[in-house]
């Protein structure tokens, strides 16, 4: 059984920044990752991927060949991936033997993934990113909302939403509540009078206040946070990961009592299992400087 991540987000949200630093702190972890990159558009990774789209179709060669706008060319290549899948499907096989942690950079891929589910065993999440600094303003911290609750229900996957470059926050500006409350996504009629003040929010008053209800009525939307340096902040969402995918259950006994006492309950999971893998763990400078920041 192979567990993996869907990273998806919008441009300039830190995904591929993401992949990298995950994939090295896991590998620090001990674990065997594979990057895929999915995305035709990224064309300038800054790691090596296991499987890159660009191997079978490059949004460049597809924009002057037909002619297309690079929307047109995204929707062009994922067809000629859906497809052409079992190319993936191929490259995809000799990664999946044990336990693999995949990441799959997500440009329109929906159809795709849920094919390998189903043809490869896969337990994937979806890790939705969102820049942090869009909470500093009202109308975009919705529009953050809403573009994450469509994407949860788009995918159908256990979801998780990252307010990403949550070091970054402050040189943005001071937040109009406290940080809780855009991570929790409170009660958001108290983001009204400062959607008000601003003259480009004013105007769409009641729309806005029908789309904040939209969201408080579905109540699905929350947010973790993410500083890419820091090892704490990363080792606490591998943990929400593991739990959302099952990797968690995966080393345990099948039986339901087993399953139930980590269902039922929080855990401090042993995830550092060696003494070898603990000292690299701990070594805040070694991560940060492989890491690097999100820019």
């Amino acid at each position: 059984m192979v567990f993996g991540q869907v990273v998806i987000g919008p441009p300039g949200s830190g995904k591929t920044t993401y992949c990298n630093g995950m994939s090295q702190f896991l590998s620090l972890l001990g674990r065997k990752v594979a990057v895929v990159n999915l995305d035709p558009a990224n064309d300038a990774l800054p790691y090596e991927c296991a499987i890159n789209i660009e191997d079978l179709i490059k949004l460049s060669d597809v924009m002057a060949e037909h002619s297309l706008g690079p929307n047109g060319g995204l929707v062009y290549c994922m067809d000629y991936l859906e497809k052409n899948i079992d190319w993936l499907e191929e490259k995809l096989k000799p990664l999946i033997e044990g336990q693999v942690e995949l990441f799959f950079l997500h440009s329109n891929a929906r159809s795709v993934i849920n094919k390998l589910i189903k043809k490869l065993n896969l337990r994937l999440t979806a890790v939705h990113l969102i820049d942090a600094h869009l909470c500093c303003e009202p109308g975009k911290y919705v529009s953050a909302l809403l573009l994450s609750l469509s994407t949860m229900i788009h995918f159908e996957l256990p979801h998780i939403n990252v307010l990403s470059k949550i070091d970054l926050i402050e040189n943005y500006g001071n937040l109009a509540f406290n940080l809780e409350f855009y991570t929790d996504v409170q009660d958001l009629s108290y983001l009204q009078h400062h959607l008000e003040q601003d003259p480009r929010s004013a105007k769409y008053r009641k729309l806005t206040k029908e789309l904040c209800d939209v969201i408080d009525d579905f109540g699905l939307v929350n947010f973790s946070t993410l500083d890419i340096q820091d090892k704490e902040s990363v080792g606490n969402l591998v943990k929400l990961i593991d739990k959302s995918n099952g990797y968690i259950f995966s080393s345990i006994d099948s039986s339901a009592v087993e399953f139930s006492k980590i269902a039922a309950a929080p855990l401090d999971w042993e995830y550092y299992r060696t003494a070898e893998v603990q000292e690299k763990y701990m070594k805040d400078d070694e991560f940060v400087q492989q890491t690097g920041r999100m820019q």
